[in-house]
């Protein structure tokens, strides 16, 4: 659950949040002084976009945070458009691979600094058919170590420009189509959780008031990778407020929900960072923890709210 709706479905969604640098750490680092060589390739686009791009300029050695120079301020696209700035040595990127990228971003309006993740860890993402094209095309048959810039409308109209400099390429684990592993007994006094054939989740809400601290609850152990808070899940996940009134399912739109993690409510990032692959998670999140004494969509101000987690995967 995003800390303003509800999940965000689909890893194309998460790729274009990638390029745009909404998903960047706010980490110090200097520039380095050396310019990058020319582009040696551009994706397919408007001209006038492509011809823009090839005028942005990138300075830095790989391996540390780049410098962006804008040729002039305000720097507009109408689409994402992509090129590449340095070519990689290592292993060839393939398709369905899971990418570690370093990146640094610009705003158009002003060349501000948007943030960089060369101080922490690289952001990961799949290079799939749910990645957009523009990023797919020009990441897939490079090599490890390739530096690619990128501009493309931010939610507010305005254009982003990004460096993601790929650091690693693995195959990707598929995601479970459900929670398993060993079932665990919960104790007494929690809302009790009924699967169906399927394995989606109803509940039978009790009448004691609501806990005030988080509560997190395995149903299922799952044996898979620990879930670190950095990562992206794939996950089905059903809400309800306090009373036993659901607002939200990803198991109803029929499709898993993919999110960062760190960008959700906080009782989802502390309730599922340290579980495992496979597990099935009740959490129990008090309003402090949630949306406070906001209100989102169908969910009041005030609420605890009760989900139950199908973690299918992380990358």
């Amino acid at each position: 659950m995003r800390r303003t709706t509800t999940a965000r479905r689909g890893l194309a969604a998460a790729a274009l949040a990638l390029t745009l640098g909404l998903s960047l750490a706010a980490c110090s680092g200097d520039p380095a002084d050396d310019p990058s060589p020319s582009a040696t390739s551009t994706s397919a686009g408007d001209p006038a976009d492509v011809a823009a791009l090839a005028k942005v300029e990138v300075e830095g050695e790989p391996g540390s945070k780049p410098t962006i120079t804008l040729p002039s301020t305000p720097f507009e696209v109408t689409a994402l458009v992509a090129r590449v700035v340095d070519e990689g040595t290592g292993a060839e990127i393939l398709d369905g691979q899971t990418l570690s990228i370093h990146t640094a971003a610009v705003a158009g309006a002003d060349g501000s600094d948007l943030g960089d993740s060369y101080a922490g860890d690289p952001e990961k993402i799949a290079a799939d058919d749910q990645m957009p094209p523009e990023l797919h095309d020009a990441l897939v048959g490079q090599k490890v170590g390739v530096r690619i810039l990128f501009a493309a409308l931010a939610q507010d109209g305005t254009t982003n420009v990004v460096v993601g400099e790929v650091v690693d390429a693995q195959d990707t684990v598929p995601p479970l189509e459900r929670a398993e592993g060993e079932a665990v007994t919960p104790p007494a006094g929690l809302p009790t959780v009924t699967l169906d054939a399927d394995g989606k989740p109803s509940i039978t809400p009790i009448a004691d008031p609501p806990p005030t601290t988080l509560v997190v609850q395995p149903l299922i152990k799952g044996t898979g990778d620990v879930v670190t808070a950095d990562q992206t899940l794939t996950v089905n996940y059903t809400g309800w407020l306090w009373d036993g009134t659901q607002f939200d399912s990803s198991w109803d739109s029929g499709d898993p929900a993919s999110f960062a993690l760190s960008g959700v409510i906080a009782g989802w990032t502390q309730g599922l960072a340290g579980q495992t692959v496979g597990s099935q998670v009740l959490l129990i999140i008090p309003p402090d923890l949630g949306y406070g004494d906001q209100a989102s969509e169908t969910i009041p101000a005030g609420s605890t709210l009760i989900f139950v987690v199908d973690i299918l995967g992380a990358v």
